[in-house]
């Protein structure tokens, strides 16, 4: 809605300047006006009226302020077309008031803890940066060897509003497993999102792919960690970047699990982002020696990344196993979702990976609650279907 309404504004804008018609600061002036009502002449001859003394010099006006680029500041560019078409309206005050910009960044608080469990925050720090995390080590844990899973928010989210969502830590606590969110600063993304789409940030050993091992790292030296059961898994950009993590770091992490994510290196700059999100990738290259199993949900109406990119995450790690026997199976969540469930196994029996569909779900997590943001209940259960094959790949 902000953005239509900028939109329209600067197209207002636009044709006003083609037309040809000066925009002025304020309100524009009235023209002089005649007095239509002389008074009559005195039939004595008048005196003549001394000559008014100079006006004095008026200071010469500062030139107009530069207008603001719309590409970068299209809330500033809306405002300064208001002003000079004399509009007195607080534009920033009025979206202000229409969008909680703190509800959104932070949309949830922290959820209650069953009696024992802990979510505690930590920090991380290497060569390329520092990220904070929040790990959630469950009720259930008494100095005994368990999973670790790295999860990767979204755009806009945090650990606490990615947890209530998901409700990743309510499955951790039934399996025994720990949690570890890593998060996102505004610093390195405005929106919060992780940058899977710039070069450096699809290196192993550097960008934000060193931070987010060097996290999961970090909590294998804390905690007695199995370290053959660490996974990797995310949604939206989370999802993006979690495929390159876990492509780089195949000793480390297990299996991988994306939620309406793309596949890796699918792009190098913000244009070919938004091309692949749009469109999926261009002639999308082969990813990760294929031992590395992984599980991709879906929704088919996802207009934000094209459900084409699920397909493509696929068949990157596929591709050194054109053996596979793939079997499909279809279901439905009562009074919610149907979906297609592609399961691709090596000869052996043994599992390769997952693709879920979920039919008519937007850019949501599946199955998730609406105590946090990006979430559909009416969908299957993503966060168990995903702890689940986690477990059988190991």
């Amino acid at each position: 809605m902000k953005l239509n309404f900028l939109t329209q504004m600067r197209e207002a804008a636009q044709q006003i300047i083609s037309k040809g018609i000066p925009l002025q600061r304020g309100a524009p002036k009235a023209p002089a006006m005649r007095d239509i009502n002389p008074p009559p002449p005195s039939a004595a001859p008048s005196t003549p009226e001394p000559k008014p003394a100079p006006e004095p010099a008026r200071p010469q006006a500062a030139p107009p302020a530069a207008t603001p680029n719309p590409a970068t500041h299209p809330a500033e560019y809306a405002q300064d077309i208001l002003n000079r078409m004399g509009i007195s309206v607080d534009l920033q005050a009025n979206l202000d008031r229409a969008i909680d910009f703190g509800t959104l960044l932070n949309p949830s608080p922290a959820q209650p803890l069953p009696e024992g469990a802990q979510f505690v925050s930590g920090s991380y720090v290497n060569h390329a940066g520092s990220r904070n995390y929040k790990l959630y080590i469950p009720a259930s844990y008494h100095g005994q060897a368990m999973p670790l899973l790295v999860m990767l928010h979204g755009c806009t989210q945090n650990p606490d509003d990615f947890a209530a969502g998901t409700q990743m830590n309510q499955v951790a606590e039934e399996m025994g497993c720990f949690v570890v969110y890593p998060e996102q600063t505004a610093n390195a993304n405005h929106s919060k999102c992780w940058n899977w789409f710039n070069a450096i940030d699809q290196q192993r050993g550097q960008g934000e792919p060193s931070i987010i091992a060097g996290i999961a790292q970090q909590i294998i030296d804390e905690y007695p960690v199995n370290e053959r059961q660490v996974y990797i898994a995310g949604l939206s950009a989370g999802g993006a970047m979690a495929v390159i993590v876990g492509t780089l770091y195949p000793e480390l992490f297990a299996a991988v699990g994306v939620h309406s994510g793309l596949p890796f290196a699918s792009a190098q700059d913000l244009p070919s982002a938004l091309s692949a999100m749009k469109r999926g990738m261009q002639g999308a290259a082969k990813a990760g020696n294929g031992s590395q199993p992984i599980i991709v949900f879906h929704g088919d109406s996802d207009t934000t990344v094209n459900p084409v990119n699920g397909e493509q995450v696929m068949a990157q790690r596929l591709h050194n196993h054109r053996g596979a026997r793939p079997s499909v199976q279809s279901g439905a969540v009562p009074n919610g979702y149907r979906y297609t469930q592609t399961t691709h196994t090596r000869q052996d029996g043994t599992p390769l990976g997952e693709h879920w569909v979920v039919h008519g779900a937007g850019h949501a997590w599946s199955g998730g609650s609406a105590s946090g943001s990006y979430t559909d209940a009416k969908g299957p259960d993503a966060s168990r279907e995903m702890l689940r094959f986690f477990r059988t790949v190991s």
